[in-house]
């Protein structure tokens, strides 16, 4: 009976955990679907971004806090053609002339099989080599913005910060079964 009792416990565990998750997830890409419209809003000429990427990658709420030493992390969707196929999280780790903290969101927009490969393996991760556009100005051409076939874009959402740092994102990905 105890046997039985504590087989049903586990269970109900796991179900309440998968259930928690996948509602984390749902709310995940229901922000993601939201940045996107923001990102468009802020600038259009995104929308070539989106249909030439072989994958995207949209963190719609990250944050980021710092005093000489910051840190940020954020959930994200991952898209293939514009087919959801995962969930990534980010962190970053920077260190530098800082003070603050401050929300945003981020697309990262993959061209080459190479760069999605890489990050699908969780290989992938950059440092201060690799800027982001902020997408409310004017994205340079196409040839311009793509590094190592990678363009970043974010779009400030709320907070202040006054930074000169170096440091690096490192990303996880979890495909969908």
């Amino acid at each position: 009976m105890k046997t039985k009792k504590l087989l049903t416990m586990v269970m109900l565990f796991f179900s309440i955990s998968l259930f928690a998750q996948n509602a984390d997830d749902k709310k995940v890409i229901k922000d993601a679907e939201k940045a996107k419209a923001a990102f468009l809003e802020a600038n259009p000429k995104l929308q070539g971004y989106f249909d030439d990427a072989k994958a995207y990658a949209i963190f719609p709420n990250v944050g980021k806090g710092a005093m000489i030493i910051g840190a940020a992390s954020g959930n994200g969707a991952v898209y293939e053609r514009g087919v959801l196929v995962g969930m990534a999280n980010m962190k970053q780790l920077d260190i530098g002339a800082q003070i603050g903290g401050k929300a945003y969101s981020e697309i990262i927009f993959f061209k080459t099989d190479k760069s999605v490969q890489e990050f699908m393996d969780d290989k992938f991760s950059f440092g201060s080599n690799l800027s982001a556009i902020a997408a409310n100005q004017s994205p340079p051409s196409f040839d311009v913005t793509y590094t190592d076939g990678v363009a970043v874009f974010t779009l400030p959402k709320d907070g202040l910060m006054a930074e000169v740092s170096v440091g690096g994102q490192k990303f996880d990905f979890e495909g969908l079964d």
